[in-house]
């Protein structure tokens, strides 16, 4: 990909996420902020299980 598709792509990205932002209400970006890191920690903690899981049967 040259340089100045990557910058497009990056400019026109950022662009939609910010006219969605104004969009949005402080509540509902707060909430998807709240889902987003519960649904890190638990895939995180999912992860960790299975690989403690697989490393004492291995």
């Amino acid at each position: 990909m040259k340089m100045s598709n990557l910058r497009l792509g990056i400019g026109t990205g950022s662009g939609t996420l910010l006219s969605m932002a104004a969009h949005l209400g402080m509540h509902d970006m707060v909430k998807t902020a709240v889902l987003a890191a519960i649904g890190a920690a638990v895939s995180f903690a999912v992860s960790w299980v299975l690989q403690k899981g697989v490393k004492k049967k291995g």
